[in-house]
């Protein structure tokens, strides 16, 4: 999710605290490509980020092999593989890609010319790709984990080794793809580290290959993944293996170090899936764990069946363990709302965090008595300044230059789930329970959009709810609450006047 942690403990997270990022020009090593039209970076329309992306194909799977070379502030060696098929004909293909260096490019096993355009990088195969082929990609680079240090994701060094931070705009800046949530793939990682280091990707493990002093760790996903969702981790770890419900594989990665300290919580997560498969059917993946990363990030993120935390939650005494808990559901919950099913535009990013942050909630009030309704009630106030900063749930403000990571705002967070409650409280519990379990079944493993949750919670609900959820999603005022007409909005506390402190 992107979700912050308060500086001291709080009822709810405050959101974005994030450095300043600045856009870095591409370093990708430039090959001219062949004359014609200048080479100019793509994208595939979407509101909030319109380069990222990329028209004309579909991405069927990646290959990863990545080099790590025993230290966090040199690049890595890295082959790209990426299998798609053609949906126009093409005689250039734009892949997202910033922060490596790219030494060449193949498509279909012939080599192309290539050169950047903004953060694209452009290839020119030596025949045009017919609509409807099926094509192999290889890209031979690097992958800069300091060059990323001062943007929004991508490589996050640890004190140990390295892991992935991709959301929202990210992904790209680690690896070559069509970085999109609307183009979910298959992956599979090769990680090749020095003896000493463990590698953990997204996925199950397929193979380990020891040889001249360092291992290959591979790992394959079962069900396709958006780009922002990848992940790798590399570090003097242990990987901490249990089993959750119906058999569920779990492996949590952990420093080596700290594991004895960390095991009450890693123990958690058996009856966080099962609160959470009670809720909304079954887990939607073939494994799931934590990581818990040495490194000073400010937020936690649900890359796919491994979500990336912070470690020092978890020792940090400041902050109550119910806290630590629903955050720890909230991550989880991500795995069917946003993993699983994920959004078509990041537009829809409130059908994200709105469902996230209402089962964190949900949790916290049934484990902590922390009701539910208390929390709606203080959102409820603040809607209005919310949208007036952010935007409304579903037409987030595009964020500022540089500060990709901008849409995560509190409009995306309570301020959707307060658009659920308002939901339950019109179509009432038992067709809001319904329209939860449906959405994740009917729409597994896809990318989906605002649209949609619209019309089946219309057919669930038994009427046309277009203009409940247009008043509730993209209007500018919040409209009143179902049920609770003396829900009013709180005005901003006024500033104190300098004249007065003693």
């Amino acid at each position: 999710m992107l979700l912050t942690r308060p500086a001291r403990p709080h009822p709810a997270p405050r959101f974005l605290r994030r450095r300043k990022a600045a856009l870095l020009a591409s370093a990708v090593t430039v090959c001219l490509v062949a004359a014609g039209a200048p080479a100019e970076p793509l994208g595939v329309g979407d509101r909030i980020f319109p380069e990222l992306g990329n028209p004309g194909y579909d991405v069927a799977a990646y290959d990863l092999a990545l080099t790590y070379p025993g230290s966090n502030d040199k690049p890595l060696r890295a082959v790209t593989t990426i299998d798609a098929r053609l949906t126009s004909s093409l005689d250039r293909i734009n892949l997202d890609f910033a922060h490596g260096t790219v030494e060449s490019v193949e498509v279909d096993g012939r080599r192309a010319a290539f050169t950047s355009a903004g953060e694209d990088l452009v290839v020119t195969p030596d025949r045009a790709l017919p609509l409807g082929s099926v094509t192999r990609i290889r890209v031979r680079h690097t992958s800069d984990p300091v060059a990323a240090d001062d943007q929004d994701g991508g490589w996050v060094r640890t004190t140990d080794g390295l892991a992935m931070a991709n959301q929202a705009d990210a992904a790209h800046l680690v690896f070559p793809c069509n970085d999109h949530p609307s183009d979910k793939a298959m992956f599979t990682f090769h990680v090749t580290a020095p003896d000493g280091y463990t590698a953990v990707a997204n996925g199950l493990p397929t193979g380990r290959v020891e040889a001249g002093g360092s291992t290959t760790w591979s790992y394959r996903s079962q069900h396709p993944m958006a780009t922002e969702l990848a992940q790798v981790s590399i570090g003097r770890s242990a990987v901490v293996r249990r089993t959750g419900p119906h058999g569920l594989p779990l492996r949590d990665v952990v420093p080596a170090t700290d594991k004895q300290e960390l095991e009450p919580w890693l123990a958690k997560t058996p009856d966080q899936i099962a609160w959470m498969e009670n809720k909304i059917g079954p887990y939607p993946f073939e494994t799931y764990g934590v990581l818990m990363a040495q490194a000073s990030t400010g937020f936690e993120l649900e890359t796919q069946t491994l979500s990336l935390f912070e470690k020092d939650i978890f020792t940090e005494p400041a902050y109550p363990k119910w806290y630590i808990e629903s955050v720890m559901v909230h991550e989880l919950s991500h795995q069917w709302f946003g993993d699983s099913v994920s959004p078509r535009t990041w537009s829809d990013v409130w059908l994200n965090e709105g469902h996230a942050t209402w089962y964190e909630a949900l949790y916290a009030q049934e484990k902590a008595d922390r009701p539910l309704e208390d929390r709606m009630k203080a959102a409820y106030g603040a809607s209005d300044r919310w949208r007036a900063a952010g935007g409304p749930p579903a037409r987030p403000k595009p964020p500022a230059p540089g500060q990709k990571i901008g849409i995560f705002r509190p409009n995306i967070y309570d301020g959707a789930a307060l658009v659920l409650f308002a939901l339950r409280q019109e179509i009432g519990k038992d067709a809001f329970e319904r329209l939860e379990k449906v959405w994740v079944q009917e729409n597994r493993d896809t990318s989906v959009g605002t649209a949609d949750f619209v019309r089946l919670a219309s057919a669930i609900g038994g009427r046309d709810l277009s203009g409940f959820f247009q008043d509730w999603l993209y209007g500018e005022k919040t409209p009143p609450m179902p049920g609770h007409p003396d829900w009013k909005q709180v005005p901003p506390p006024a500033p104190s006047d300098p004249a007065k402190k003693s």
